[in-house]
């Protein structure tokens, strides 16, 4: 492989900013703020503005729509006379 062509990968924290959640991993992401972690080392933040921890899908709160009601709304209101 060719050197110096490949993004740095390093340690990233993502916080979620609804949530205030925020965990560790590894991305090759560019970012200009920092933040200290609980290890006591600091790391290159990415705010993020919805995570799996905030999620509706991820969190169980999904909301679920009634297509049928607003399908039969649609049709009262447009049709034919």
């Amino acid at each position: 492989m060719k050197p110096d062509i490949h993004p740095n990968y390093r340690q990233v924290v993502f916080q979620d900013l609804s949530s205030e959640f925020a965990f560790l991993t590894r991305s090759t992401i560019a970012t200009k703020e920092t933040v200290k972690w609980e290890d006591g080392n600091e790391y290159p933040l990415v705010k993020v503005d919805i995570s799996s921890h905030s999620h509706p899908f991820y969190t169980g709160k999904q909301k679920t729509i009634d297509a049928g009601g607003r399908v039969d709304k649609f049709r009262r209101r447009y049709a034919q006379k």
